[in-house]
This record gives structure tokens, sequence and C-alpha cells, in this order.
């Protein structure tokens, strides 16, 4: 088996090529390195830059390197950037999903990871979010998520493609700090911009209905993101033709933002510092925990790593990119 990672230059993709190819996998990464760095392909990867648009070239990529299946993990990820550029999104993520299923029918690949989103359920009112919860995407990234996932199972029924997508959960943590997390778009790394330039941190809003008032949400070491996707590569070599299997990727515990907020200042030396409490930002629901019972049931898999074990690992991480 070889393996053609899109997206293996970026941060959760850098993560799947070092577990891939430590256990052995012949990998070759294929970025456009807009937002990825060539620094974090691993030593004896082969590294092809191009973009998910570009059929020519991802149909010479699969044959040069014989390939034999697809881990899908580049997108455009940013939901606010998204409702200002949709038009930008859909053609990023849904017309190169299209592209890259059409090259992948071309050469004769039958197998693909797809990395999907929990944006897909938009404000679930549920206690654990399975993957029957209904999907109400409330950004055009997650739009484009969810429609990726109807493309891959028509493809799937039409050719006989092997699939799995993935639905991730609030991703965190590093496996080393110089694979670490560039951008500051989620909270832990925003909470560290923030102490690093000698302000509070912001929690927005703590008047929810959760039992300390913010919201809760379900994270996952990206470490144990990058195991998810080697066990549904595993998985796919094994599976029939046609299979369409969709699973969250979560550890089926919440946290809260003032718990995460509460545990980075004390990691980071800053307990006397108080937080600061704003206004709710639209679109916040309560509680967005996963249900993860299904992909232990179908990959034998389960998160291993902690919240203690992310934070932790994003402050060296940061500590290491910033000074």
């Amino acid at each position: 088996m070889s393996w053609l990672v899109t997206g293996g230059a970026g941060y959760i993709g850098a993560h799947v090529v070092r577990v891939m190819a430590e256990s052995g996998e012949d990998v070759v990464v294929y970025d456009d390195l807009s937002t990825g760095s060539a620094d974090r392909v691993p030593s004896g990867v082969p590294l092809v830059v191009g973009s998910v648009l570009d059929r020519e070239l991802l149909e010479k990529t699969i044959r040069d390197h014989s390939v034999t299946g697809v881990v899908h993990i580049a997108a455009k990820k940013q939901v606010g950037e998204s409702v200002e550029l949709p038009l930008h999104y859909y053609r990023e993520n849904v017309t190169g999903l299209q592209t890259l299923l059409e090259a992948m029918t071309a050469t004769g690949v039958s197998r693909i990871v797809f990395s999907s989103s929990a944006a897909v359920y938009g404000m679930p009112d549920v206690d654990l979010v399975t993957e029957d919860t209904p999907c109400a995407p409330m950004s055009p990234y997650g739009e484009t998520k969810l429609v990726g996932e109807w493309l891959i199972a028509a493809a799937a029924r039409a050719h006989g493609l092997r699939a799995i997508s993935l639905r991730y959960f609030n991703v965190a943590g590093a496996a080393a700090p110089e694979l670490s997390d560039g951008g500051v778009f989620n909270l832990v790394p925003m909470v560290f911009e923030r102490l690093e330039a000698g302000e509070a941190p912001h929690i927005f809003g703590d008047d929810y209905a959760t039992p300390d008032g913010t919201c809760v949400r379900d994270y996952i070491h990206v470490q144990d993101i990058a195991s998810a996707h080697q066990a549904a590569a595993a998985r796919l070599n094994e599976a029939p033709e046609g299979t369409s299997l969709i699973l969250n990727i979560g550890r089926g515990e919440g946290s809260s933002v003032r718990e995460v907020v509460e545990r980075i200042l004390k990691v980071t030396d800053n307990e006397d510092r108080t937080p600061d409490v704003t206004a709710r930002r639209a679109g916040d629901p309560a509680r967005v925990v996963a249900s993860a019972d299904r992909i232990r049931e179908e990959l034998g898999w389960t998160a291993r790593l902690d919240l203690d074990d992310m934070i932790d690992s994003a402050w060296q991480g940061w500590r290491h990119r910033h000074g």
C-alpha cells in the first residue's frame, strides 16, 4: 500500500503522515503549502507541491508513486472566513474533492479516508452527538464538509470506492513542538496569545445552561486524531467495495471553556490572572460532545490522551514557535 496524504504538510496532516510513516506505510505528501510547511514533512517522505484542483498533477502523482489509497485532509477550515468567502470555500473544499475523486477513479485508486468535521452538526441539542444526530451546519465551511461526505458516499456506491469519513471534534496539542499548530484560531492558542501580550484571556459568555455557565466541548489530542486516521486506513485495506462509513473522532468527554482556561493559566504560571467574561458569540452552542462508541466498535480505536496532555504539549509547541 502507498498512501497519498493531501494537506500532509499542515498541522493535522503532518501528524497523520508521521504516524503512518512510522508504522511502515509508504506515504506521499501532496500540499499547496498555503498554510502548511515543507519543514513538517519527515525526511524520506516525498512532497509534491500542488493544488487539489489540478487533476493532471494529481493523476501524475498517483501514477508516479503507485498510490493505492488517499487520506484527504487538504481543505480551507476557518469558519469565519468561510462566511466571508463562501465561493472560495466551496471551490477548494467541494470542487477540490470532486477533482481528487475524478483522479482516483481515472487511476484505479479505490480507498479514501476523508477528514470531515463536527461542524456538520451545527447546534445539536443532545447530551452526546452520535453519527445519527441530524446535521444542520451553520457555516459554509460546515456545509462543504457535509457535501463532501455526500459526494464520497455517492462515489462509493457508483464506483465501488471504499471510504471512511472522520468527523473531528475540537483538536488541540502536538506530538512534538515542531509539529504544533501555527494558527491562532482555536481556544488554546488564543489564550496563549492573550497571555503573551500581557492581557487576560476572553471567555465568551458565562450564562449557558452548563455546570459553570461556559460552553462545553469535546477536546481531542491531535496525536489521537492521527492514530484514528491510521486505524481507518488499515480498515480500508480489508473493506469490501462500496464501504462508506462515517465516524466521530472524540473522547466522549466534555470540558468547559472555563476549565480549559484555568488549566492553561496553571500550566503557564498565570494563576493570578482573571479571565475577562464578554458577551456570547453568535452561533456558539452550549454543549457539543461526541459519542465515540461507533469508532471503537468499527475500528477498535479509542483516544489515549487527555486535556492535560493537550495543553502541556500545545504550550511546549507555542514556546518553540514564539521563543
